[in-house]
């Protein structure tokens, strides 16, 4: 079992940046690609972005490419989302998820193991 805690989230003005981080425990994320997904009220979870195993691919949604960055740090269990010229529109609770399978993340946007979000609201 994989346990992810994200954190990072808050409130910010548009324009402005936030960095969210997902820390995984239980067992070592190097394994494991890994990717964040949001979901704004009364709408479907999305996909944001996803970042393969040694972090050498990456697939972003197209609202979020050129503004967000995903990476990670396997030395320290964590995942990163930096998010830069951020949009009222980019307000949701985000997620964290790991699977073995990175097109299962990146191109079927699924994934094993998921956290239970942090919120991020963006003011106009």
């Amino acid at each position: 079992q994989v346990q992810l805690v994200e954190s990072g989230g808050g409130l910010a003005q548009a324009g402005g940046s936030l960095r969210l981080s997902c820390v995984a425990s239980g067992r070592t994320l190097s394994p494991y690609a890994t990717g964040w997904f949001r979901q704004a009220p009364g709408k479907e979870r999305e996909f944001v972005a996803a970042i393969n195993w040694r972090g050498g691919l990456r697939y972003y949604a197209d609202s979020v490419k050129g503004r967000f960055t995903i990476s990670r740090d396997n030395a320290k269990n964590t995942v990163y989302l930096q998010m830069n010229s951020l949009k009222p529109e980019d307000t949701a609770v985000y997620y964290c998820a790991a699977d073995l399978d990175f097109r299962r993340i990146g191109i079927n946007h699924r994934g094993d193991y998921w956290g239970q979000g942090t919120q991020v609201t963006v003011s106009s």
